[in-house]
């Protein structure tokens, strides 16, 4: 009986992570949901020591990391683990939501250095559609990394005026029914990150509403690779943006002004630690596969006829 003890008190130590000291969050901030990425182990703590708002322990264990998810970032219910909800009126209406993951550890000592991640996600206001569902080409995350202190991020969606992606056009972007088939240009960046961060888009499609999950929908990326024979993709997965460009187009039997929602499905790689650089694309799948760790940005596009003048 003193062996069985023994090894009761030896196994915990031999199952303990490895303590990683890397002291910041990766937030994505996306129309349905707020995912937010520790270090695994985080000086020493467990994933089963980790709660998102002190509340929640839904964390799980992706490789390299500890993920928590937001998924219901309707403002009415600002109290989902913890979860905050602020409303800032004016000129440029917003919403902030903020969490924070901590350590928790209800033994006698406490051995690790105690984390607490506290993160928000702005969005603004007048992106807001039915159901409260943000769709949005720009997404704002403030994030405070401890010991690092806090910095701002964005992850936006742009149109640019041609190749050279060194002009944003502004939004939504409006196409007279004559250039229809000219290209559009676009970049999807994050600001505020380091090298190490990879932006990498993964699906793109477009939807006659702001409707990410339309049925009536034309595809223009799949897992990474061109679907549309006139996208081509010039980045992707190699540094903080990921550009590419395909050739406009409007959907059949709607009135004289089309609306057509572009959305691309992107996540933030930390190269580091994971491969970021998608697999050929002789060797994909052919079927839509949904990045778990991804989000959605979305951007318009209007598509007028040409006025007799």
């Amino acid at each position: 009986m003193a062996a069985v003890g023994f090894l009761f008190i030896l196994l915990p130590m031999a199952w303990a992570c490895a303590p990683q000291k890397a002291d910041y969050v990766m937030v994505s901030c996306f129309p349905n949901a707020i995912i937010a990425n520790v270090p695994e182990c985080p000086y020493g703590w467990e994933i089963g020591q980790l709660s998102l708002g002190g509340v929640c322990y839904t964390g799980i264990n992706t490789p390299g990391f500890y993920r928590f998810t937001i998924p219901d970032l309707t403002p009415k219910n600002n109290s989902y683990c913890g979860t905050l909800s602020e409303y800032v009126g004016g000129k440029d209406p917003r919403y902030i939501f903020s969490n924070s993951i901590v350590s928790n550890d209800s033994s006698l000592t406490v051995r690790n250095q105690p984390v607490n991640y506290t993160f928000s996600c702005t969005y603004k206001a007048a992106y807001l559609v039915n159901n409260a569902v943000f769709s949005q080409r720009v997404a704002t995350v403030y994030v405070n990394n401890g010991s690092l202190g806090s910095f701002k991020s964005q992850l936006s969606m742009n149109v640019f005026t041609n190749s050279k992606f060194l002009y944003a056009k502004d939004t939504p972007y409006i196409i007279d029914t004559s250039e229809i088939g000219s290209e559009v240009f676009i970049g999807i960046e994050a600001k505020g990150l380091s090298n190490r961060f990879k932006v990498v888009i993964t699906n793109c499609w477009a939807t006659p509403t702001p409707y990410s999950t339309d049925r009536k929908r034309w595809t223009l990326i799949l897992n990474s690779c061109s679907l549309d024979t006139t996208v081509t993709i010039f980045e992707n997965a190699k540094d903080s943006r990921s550009i590419f460009k395909f050739n406009s187009f409007r959907f059949q039997r709607l009135e004289k002004v089309s609306t057509v929602w572009l959305h691309c499905e992107v996540q933030v790689c930390d190269g580091e630690k994971l491969f970021c650089q998608p697999t050929p694309c002789t060797s994909r799948s052919t079927e839509f596969e949904p990045d778990p760790n991804g989000g959605i940005l979305t951007t318009e596009f209007q598509v007028r006829e040409q006025r007799n003048v």
